[in-house]
């Protein structure tokens, strides 16, 4: 699992050194100043946005048919003259749709 908080901290300090058990962070890195709690919680509060802004993108993955039966329905939408892959990518893009 990956720590939201050690995420937020190599987002404000890239490449730092340091170490982090529970909520206390051993800073090891001269070349950088440790971030405040502050400037990390509202990074992880960014970073918790950021993800959750995509959500759709991983319900879609999900629902999404498989590239074989995406294949098979493309396929068959050409020797049929249908809109069988249209159809079922669309459903997938109605059910989760992006957000504005």
């Amino acid at each position: 699992m990956i720590d939201i908080r050690n995420e937020a901290i190599r987002s404000l300090s890239p490449g730092a050194s340091f170490s982090q058990s529970g909520d206390v962070i051993e800073w090891h890195d001269t070349a950088q100043t440790q971030p405040t709690e502050a400037e990390i919680t509202a990074e992880v509060t960014r970073l918790q946005a950021e993800y959750d802004a995509l959500q759709y993108q991983r319900d879609r993955a999900k629902a999404y048919p498989s590239l074989q039966d995406q294949a098979d329905m493309q396929f068959h939408d050409l020797a049929n003259s249908t809109t069988t892959w249209l159809d079922a990518i669309q459903a997938v893009k109605d059910t989760y749709p992006k957000p504005v």
